[in-house]
């Protein structure tokens, strides 16, 4: 699958505990969501958006952001990310209040079970949206050791920061484009073949999908200045990402409503 994409584009946190939760930004979250807009069929949208209450699936894809000051949701603080060392999923070594894959698995089955109440399923929606995008930002699939790349300082055009916060902003909102811009750009890439091989994966194996990127990230100059070169490098990575979470998540979404 990866290396597919490398053919289709040849273009060369906490920083405390709550900043390991905002997998992509804005930007990475509402690409995908519109990307899955654009292949959903139009049944299936609009049971969609009767149960997000009018909102797009694009315009909630950071609730799960927004609602960490709300008490409520405590529960859901570790939904963002999941540790694995070689891709493979082992629980004895997440989390202890749950991690984003097993997260998505029970969010799935519940929302296909058609027993929540209108909020639970609206709530729990928005947290399904969410997570599939983590799960395909690189470092939502995390190595142990060093917090998704929140323990791995480096500096961004002479800015002090991390790898993480690298590859959750500075790299998709490198090239200057709006969500819808962006979102348009990679919506031409997209062929039936690529919706075909990217919706026969399973959900473990977008872990693996993940791990098998981790070469290509943490490759990086000794001093840590990131910069042009590692925009040239990287950013089909995240193009390919981006593709591959709106391919998906319109896939699980036709599964449970279409």
């Amino acid at each position: 699958m990866i290396k597919l994409m490398y053919r289709l584009f040849p273009i060369g946190i906490i920083i405390l505990f709550a900043s390991q939760a905002l997998a992509w930004g804005p930007i990475g979250h509402y690409t995908i969501g519109q990307i899955a807009e654009w292949q959903m069929r139009t049944s299936t949208l609009e049971r969609v958006d009767e149960v997000l209450q009018r909102e797009s699936i694009a315009g909630v894809g950071i609730w799960m952001d927004r609602i960490r000051s709300d008490t409520s949701y405590d529960y859901t603080r570790t939904w963002h990310w999941v540790t694995t060392v070689d891709g493979k999923y082992d629980p004895t070594i997440q989390e202890e209040t749950g991690d984003a894959f097993s997260a998505l698995l029970t969010l799935k089955e519940n929302l296909k079970g058609g027993k929540l109440s209108p909020e639970e399923e609206r709530d729990q929606l928005r947290m399904l949206i969410h997570i599939v995008g983590d799960l395909h930002q690189p470092l939502h699939v995390g190595q142990p050791g060093d917090r998704g790349g929140n323990d791995v300082p480096v500096y961004w055009f002479g800015e002090s920061t991390n790898l993480h916060r690298v590859w959750d902003t500075h790299l998709v909102e490198s090239n200057r484009m709006s969500f819808s811009e962006l979102a348009a750009e990679l919506q031409r890439r997209i062929t039936p073949d690529l919706v075909k091989e990217y919706e026969s994966a399973k959900i473990s194996d977008w872990l693996v999908e993940n791990a098998e990127l981790r070469p290509y990230i943490y490759d990086k100059p000794d001093n840590g200045r990131l910069g042009f070169q590692y925009i040239y490098d990287n950013y089909h990575i995240v193009e390919e990402r981006l593709i591959a979470g709106g391919i998906r998540l319109a896939a699980l979404l036709e599964k449970i409503y279409g």
